[in-house]
């Protein structure tokens, strides 16, 4: 019912930025929450970033004060901007989607914060 597409991700030095896009199409229609999670080598899957139909967000410890999620409702496209990239922010990140009864997820990019 929902496609999620994501793009931009890449190699970027510590103290970079990247930004991440999610566009998704289908029965958006019936979308209550999109974000972001990510995993690590060896580490489990982890929120980096969601925000619901009324506007509110929720970040994730590790991202908090570093990471903007926002939505651009026209394209059907969320945005995760990235600064102040560390090291342990290196993941596939992958964006979700989430309806009263189904749970949608891209296919991951992956991002490398290194020297």
């Amino acid at each position: 019912q929902v496609q999620l597409v994501e793009s931009g991700g890449g190699l970027v030095q510590p103290g970079g930025s990247l930004r991440l896009s999610c566009a998704a199409s289908g029965s958006i229609f019936s979308i209550n929450v999109m974000g972001w999670y990510r995993q690590a080598p060896g580490k489990q899957r982890e929120l980096v970033a969601a925000i619901t139909r009324d506007d509110s967000t929720n970040y994730g410890d590790n991202v908090q004060g570093r990471f903007t999620l926002s939505r651009d409702n026209a394209k059907n496209t969320v945005y995760l901007q990235m600064d102040s990239l560390k090291p342990e922010d290196t993941a596939v990140y992958y964006c979700h989607a989430g309806d009263f009864s189904m749970d949608y997820w891209g296919k991951g990019t992956l991002v490398t914060v290194s020297t």
